[in-house]
Parts: structure tokens; C-alpha cells; sequence
């Protein structure tokens, strides 16, 4: 396919002379046409592709045709234009250099007034007018381009009201003259050497700064008043000092000149000066901060130089010390010299350690104390206590030596190892000086003759190290106790074994534990023959019931005591007439020596048998009810409230008061001391009140005391209720209470106390008996859950 049709000339005919031809880029042309296709479109020519918008264009081409395509006439003389006249070799040269001095020119090498500016206009004139481009020419001539057309445009404009001779607009404030053109020296862009308006732009539009207020600002900050016309000279005014004047690159324009560049630019020398001004600022700040490190060295030294003269002082006085102290030392070892007239004593070579002590006392812990003392206070120590006998005088030297572990003894805590020995001199001189006199004197003593020697530790416990207490005791005391133990006869001695053994205890306490199991078999082996009314045993073994654990003590007394008491009880003849009371007494002395229990024990089996049955006989035989009573209370008054609040024995003397009811209620028709049913109701109601209240009492007084040892309940807390006790009561005896699941009666939950079914009411237990619940103290619970 020919693309021939698309090689036209500008009235679309081809011409093979002409290089015009179609481009098919986008240009602004088809976007302001983009909604306008049948608009003429006009070609582009070879001219315009190449220089664009600086192309020359004939103005008949640009005016769209409306007598449709014109033919050219190829027959037409050729017409020549002329290009201009050639410029002489002079005026070439000045063209070439001024070419030359052509070069890129940087922002800030233009005038500071040189920049964007804005119209100044007036009234109500708007910057989007136009004037007419061209020429300058007179007002005269305006609109005379219309004799060659109908006049229409002259005719529209008088219309609007527009007067010849005046500008156009509302106020007449438009151009009359056209805008004059002015040529550009060089061939450089826009604005690259100036301004270029002219003088009549600058009198039609003044200028502003476009970023800065279009009013004058007026200086009165100097000392007289000056006019800028922009906020830029504002800041170039205190450029030159004492200079009233700003400089004169500073100044803003004239209307109608051009801003200049400066005449003076030297970049490189500029550049130079500011190299030399950066390195002599650099220069300065190293020197500033090597003049303060200087300084700051003169400080640290002269702080270095106080420290040291301090230590050279405080070195200074050390060695004035230690040389005090070994003057005295060596004095004291002078005195020591057999030869000596003033020999040293015991209490000076105190007071010469004393004063080390007081006023050397860095010198004195820094030295050896120990070799110190064993040179000096060893010697004189051993002729202190030569003649000292601690059995007869066990006070001597206490004084002294409380002095000497105050000045000799180490600060920390030793141990027991004799490794320690090396470390404190005053363990050192106990062990080598004061123990040799112990150990002879212990030898020596008679274990059954105690209180000297407990009088002696006793007064030096305070004094001597624990370890070496200890060593004493185990080593020296404890051998000769035993030995002596193992010689004793308790059918023999005349001497109580506790009055010679118990006095070790607060010195001793568990060290003589294993004495105790000998004793107690010695004691068994002296009971076997023994009799209750022999009262000797008694006195032999109640200062042992505190020393001996409580089990190991009721184990001894239900092998060795209880069966002789009962073998004594099952003697006693209760006759009501004539009564022997010795068996009984014997029995009840004991109370305090057996347990309860086990006293409750012997009253069951052999007592209240024979008492109940005796008791039946009488009130068989028509008795004196009043005689009965005081029988009855008699024998009751003889046991203890301790006893008598044991649920066995408050149940034999209850036992008593229904049969004495019974007999009273079933003689109904015989003969019937006046007043005798009566006497026993009231005594029955008495009695039974008696045991309750003592009840409530006693268990009110536990409470209390539970109460006060905070058991089971903090000491902020409130009081514990009455099943919290039963609770803590039965921890403490190893008794098993809880609730019975989904058992009730009248109500209140059942609980287990042990094997004893019980429900609590308003602060009182009841436990179910044989038909009904019977109530009973808490202390009569626990014995019958045991």
C-alpha cells in the first residue's frame, strides 16, 4: 500500500519538492480537539517538527480556509526571499564571543531580586487580559484592520461602550499602547540575564516579590526611617555595620532597569577562604578541647596529689603506732626477765593489752594476738592459778578472766573443732592454761558430793567457751555419774539418788537421759517387796515423775505401784457401822502419782462393788435415810473434784442416788421415816445440779485456757464455739469426730466422737445411751471415746 496520499503540502496537495508529511503522535492539538473532530487540522511541516514552537508560520496558514482546497500554480515566476544582509567579520566576532560567554549560569549567581513576581494591579482590572502583540503604534490606528472586512468588530466594541482613544474595561484600565518587545542579548533561556521588561511593562504593571506583601514596608528600626519594597532587603540590612545604606546589590530595582549580577565573582578563591576559615575553626576546637583536658588532667592530678599526701599521712601514723606498740611490747617482755626487780603482773599486762586495745586498736586486731598472748599472758596466767582450788573458791579468777576474753577473743564464731585453737587466743589460753586445773580437780571429786562442782561450772558458764563447757560435761562429768549410778542401791544408800543427780539437770538436761533407764530399773527391782503403806517409796520416786517422760513414767507406775494399790483396795472392809479407813488413805495418796484413769480403774474393780452392794444391804433393813445421806456424802467428800468429774465415777454415786430413789419409792404402804422420800429427791437434785455446774465450769475454764494459748484460733479472731472446742479437743487426744451424713435427731446433726454418737444443743453434748440421750461434759466424752 502507497503512503503517498499522506505527503501533502499545507492545502493538502502533494508536492515532491516539500519533505512535509503527517505525524501520528499525540500533540496538544488533538487534546484541545479531542471533542471537536471537525475542526481544520493543521499539518505540521518539516520547519515546525524541528524547531517546535520557534518555527516561523505563515499567518494565512493558521486562519482556517473557507473556499475549500486552492491548487498551485506551478506556472508562477519564482519568488525569492530575502534572508537579510550579511554581517561583517567584526560584528561575527562580537555575536561569537558573546556566544562563548554563554554558559550555564547557577540560581544563586542571580540577583536576589530576580524571582517570580506578580502583577501590581488596580480597581478591578484582572491579570488574565491581554493586550495586543505587536508593534508600538498610536491609538490612531487602532481597528483600521477593518476596512478590509464588514466594520463588524468596531461596531460591537462602541456597543459595549468603549470610547476611542481609551483603554478598554468597566474603569478604561487597560493598555492602550501595544506590549513592546525587547530582545535578548545572548542565547540563553528565560530570565538567565535579567529582567526583560521594558519600561512601559514596568509603568503598566509594577512588580512585586510574588512570596511577600505588595505594600511598601517602611524601617524604623535605624536611625532614620527607611522604604523597602520587599521583606528580602529587610534581612541584607545589617550586612555592612554602621551603614545607614544598604549595599547596593541589596537595593531593589528601578522601575524600569534590569537587576544586574554581581560584577565581582571569584568561586574558587571564595571557596579557598572558606577552606582556610573551616580549618582554623577546626584548629581552635582542638585546641579548646586540649586546653580542657589539660585542665582537667591538673585536676585529677592535684585530687591524686591529696590522696596521696592522705596516704602518706595516714602511712606516716601507722608506722608511729606500731612503733609505740612494739616499745611496749618489748617492755613487757623485759619485765617478764627472771632478773627483773619489777617483775609484770597478771593485772598490769591486762592494762597494757587494754591500752593497745583503746588507743591502737587497728594495730592491735592487724597483729597475731595469739602468739602475742602466749608469749606474754600464758606465763602469768599459769603462776595466777597455780594454788587454786575451784571446789573451795570456784569464783577465783572470774573477774580476770572475763577481762582477758574481752581483750583476746575473736569476733567471729568458732566451732568446736580444736582446729579453732589456732585462731583465738582466748579458747587457746582456757584449753592449755585453765583446763589442766579442771581436769585435776574433777579427778578428784566425789559425784555424790554435787553442789561444789555445780557451783563452780555455774559460776564460769558465762565465761569459758560452750565447746569447752561441753567437753566437761561429756567428757569429765558425765563418766563419773554413771559409774556411780551403776554403783547405787536403792534398799542400801541412805542417800536419795535425785539429790545428787537432779542438780545437773539445768547444766545438763538431756546428756542424763541414759541414766534414767537404769534408775528406773533399780527402782523396780526395790519395789517388788514393797508395801502402800510403806510411805518411803513415795518420797523415793515423786521428784522423778518430772524428769521422766510421761510414758515412760505411767509405764512404770502401772508395772510397779498400781497392782499393789489394788492388791491394798481389794483388802479394805466398808462397813458402815465401824469403818477402817487407813487402806483406803494409802490408795488415795497415790492420786497425784498414777493417772486418773488409771486411779478410776482400781475404784471400779475393787471399791465401788462392795461399796454399792453394802449400800443395797442397808437400805434393805429399814434404815435411818438421814444416816444414809451422811453416808453417802461422807464417802463422796473423800475423792477429789478431779475424780469425781470422771464419767465412771459420777455414774456409780448416780447409781447410788437411784437406788436410794427406788428404795424410798417402792416401800409404798409400810413404815416410812417422815420426810426420807423427800430428803433423797432433794439430795438427788442437789447432787446432779453440783456435777453440772462443775461441768460447765470446768469446761468454761478450758476454754479460757485454750483460748489464751491460741490453739486452733488466731489472736485476732473471735471466740470459738462450743463444737470448735469438741473439735480441738478431740485433735489433741487423737479422736476421730465428724458429722454423720444425713442423720438428724430433733433436728441437730449427729456426730461420730469416736465410737460415741453425740448432738450438741445450746452448748451442751448429749450422748445416746441405752433409751434416750443422756447430756454429759466434755471431759466425761473424751474418757468414755478412750
Amino acid at each position: 500500500m502507497s503512503l503517498s496520499h499522506l505527503y501533502r503540502d499545507g492545502e493538502g496537495h502533494m508536492d515532491d519538492d516539500d519533505d512535509e508529511r503527517e505525524n501520528f503522535e499525540i500533540t496538544d492539538w488533538d487534546l484541545q480537539n479531542e471533542f471537536n473532530p471537525h475542526r481544520q487540522r493543521h499539518w505540521q511541516t518539516k520547519e515546525e517538527a524541528t524547531y517546535g514552537v520557534w518555527a516561523e508560520r505563515d499567518s494565512d496558514e493558521e486562519r482556517p480556509s473557507f473556499g475549500g482546497k486552492r491548487a498551485r500554480d506551478y506556472s508562477a515566476p519564482v519568488n525569492f526571499i530575502s534572508a537579510g544582509l550579511k554581517k561583517g567579520a567584526a560584528e561575527e566576532a562580537v555575536l561569537e564571543d558573546s556566544e562563548d560567554e554563554e554558559k550555564p549560569i547557577k540560581q544563586e549567581d542571580f540577583p536576589k531580586d530576580f524571582g517570580p513576581k506578580k502583577l501590581k494591579t488596580g480597581g478591578n482590572f484582572k491579570p488574565s487580559q491581554k493586550g495586543f502583540a505587536g508593534g508600538t503604534k498610536s491609538f490612531m490606528d487602532f481597528g483600521s484592520w477593518e476596512r478590509h472586512t464588514k466594520g463588524i468588530g468596531q461596531k460591537l466594541l462602541q456597543k459595549m461602550g468603549y470610547v476611542p482613544g481609551r483603554g478598554l474595561g468597566k474603569n478604561a484600565q487597560g493598555i492602550i499602547n501595544p506590549i513592546e518587545a525587547k530582545q535578548r542579548k545572548g542565547k540563553g533561556a528565560v530570565g538567565a540575564y535579567g529582567s526583560e521588561r521594558t519600561t512601559q511593562s514596568l509603568q503598566d504593571f509594577p512588580v512585586v516579590d510574588s512570596e511577600e506583601e505588595a505594600e511598601e514596608v517602611i524601617d524604623m528600626t535605624g536611625r532614620e526611617q527607611k522604604v523597602y519594597y520587599s521583606y528580602s532587603q529587610i534581612s541584607h540590612k545589617h550586612n555592612v555595620p554602621d551603614d545607614g545604606l544598604p549595599p547596593q546589590s541589596q537595593l531593589p530595582p528601578l522601575p524600569g532597569k534590569e537587576a544586574k549580577a554581581p560584577g565581582f565573582a571569584l568561586p574558587e578563591l571564595e571557596h579557598n577562604l572558606q577552606l582556610l576559615i573551616d580549618l582554623t575553626e577546626q584548629e581552635i576546637i582542638q585546641n579548646d578541647r586540649q586546653l580542657q583536658y589539660e585542665r582537667d588532667m591538673v585536676v585529677n592530678l592535684s585530687h591524686e596529689l591529696e590522696k596521696m599526701t592522705e596516704v602518706l599521712e595516714h602511712e606516716e601514723r601507722v608506722i608511729s603506732n606500731l612503733s609505740r606498740v612494739l616499745e611496749m611490747v618489748e617492755e613487757c617482755e623485759r619485765r617478764m626477765q627472771p632478773s627483773c626487780p619489777n617483775p609484770l603482773t597478771l593485772d598490769e599486762c591486762a592494762r597494757v593489752f587494754q591500752t593497745l586495745q583503746d588507743k591502737y586498736y587497728e594495730e592491735y586486731r592487724m597483729s597475731d594476738r595469739v602468739d602475742l598472748a602466749v608469749a606474754i599472758v600464758y606465763p602469768l596466767m599459769k603462776d595466777y592459778f597455780k594454788e587454786w582450788d575451784p571446789l573451795k573458791d570456784c569464783t577465783y579468777g572470774t573477774e580476770i578472766i572475763s577481762k582477758w576474753k574481752s581483750l583476746l577473743e575473736n569476733d567471729q564464731i568458732l566451732s568446736h573443732g580444736g582446729q579453732d585453737l589456732s585462731a583465738d587466743a582466748f579458747h587457746r589460753l582456757i584449753w592449755e592454761v585453765w583446763m589442766p586445773f579442771v581436769r585435776n580437780i574433777v579427778n578428784q571429786w566425789q559425784p555424790r558430793n554435787c553442789d561444789p562442782m555445780v557451783d563452780f561450772l555455774d559460776s564460769w558458764v558465762h565465761i569459758i567457751p560452750v565447746w569447752i563447757l561441753d567437753n566437761i560435761l561429756d567428757q569429765l562429768i558425765f563418766p563419773k555419774l554413771q559409774k556411780e549410778v551403776d554403783n547405787w542401791n536403792p534398799l542400801t544408800d541412805t542417800v536419795p539418788i535425785h539429790s545428787w543427780i537432779h542438780p545437773w539437770l539445768p547444766l545438763m538436761q538431756a546428756r542424763l537421759e541414759p541414766l534414767y533407764s537404769p534408775i528406773r530399773s533399780k527402782l523396780s527391782s526395790a519395789l517388788q517387796k514393797w508395801h502402800p503403806s510403806d510411805s518411803s517409796a513415795k518420797l523415793i520416786l515423786q521428784p522423778w515423775k518430772d524428769v521422766f517422760t510421761p510414758g515412760s513414767w505411767e509405764a512404770f507406775m502401772v508395772k510397779n505401784i498400781v497392782p499393789k494399790l489394788g492388791m491394798c483396795l481389794g483388802e479394805l472392809v466398808i462397813n458402815p457401822h465401824q469403818q477402817h479407813m487407813d487402806a483406803f488413805y494409802w490408795v488415795i495418796d497415790w492420786e497425784g502419782m498414777i493417772s486418773v484413769s488409771s486411779l478410776v480403774g482400781l475404784l471400779e474393780k475393787h471399791f465401788f462393788p462392795k461399796w454399792l452392794q453394802v449400800l443395797c444391804s442397808w437400805l434393805s433393813n429399814g434404815p435411818n435415810y438421814e444416816e444414809i445421806t451422811k453416808w453417802y456424802l461422807g464417802w463422796k467428800s473423800m475423792f477429789s473434784d478431779q475424780v469425781l468429774a470422771h464419767p465412771s465415777v459420777k455414774d456409780k454415786f448416780n447409781e447410788a442416788l437411784d437406788i436410794m430413789n427406788r428404795a424410798v419409792s417402792s416401800n409404798v404402804g409400810a413404815y416410812m421415816q417422815p420426810g426420807a422420800r423427800e430428803n433423797i429427791a432433794y439430795l438427788t437434785h442437789t447432787e446432779r445440779r453440783k456435777d453440772f455446774q462443775y461441768e460447765a465450769m470446768q469446761e468454761r475454764r478450758e476454754a479460757e485456757n485454750m483460748a489464751q494459748r491460741g490453739i486452733g484460733v488466731a489472736a485476732s479472731s473471735v471466740p470459738m464455739n462450743f463444737k470448735d472446742l469438741i473439735e480441738t479437743k478431740a485433735e489433741e487426744h487423737n479422736i476421730v469426730f465428724m458429722p454423720v451424713i444425713g442423720k438428724r435427731h430433733e433436728g441437730k446433726q449427729l456426730y461420730t466422737f469416736g465410737r460415741i454418737v453425740i448432738y450438741i444443743d445450746r452448748g451442751v453434748v448429749f450422748v445416746q445411751g441405752e433409751k434416750t440421750w443422756v447430756p454429759t461434759s466434755l471431759q466425761s466424752l473424751i474418757d468414755m471415746a478412750k
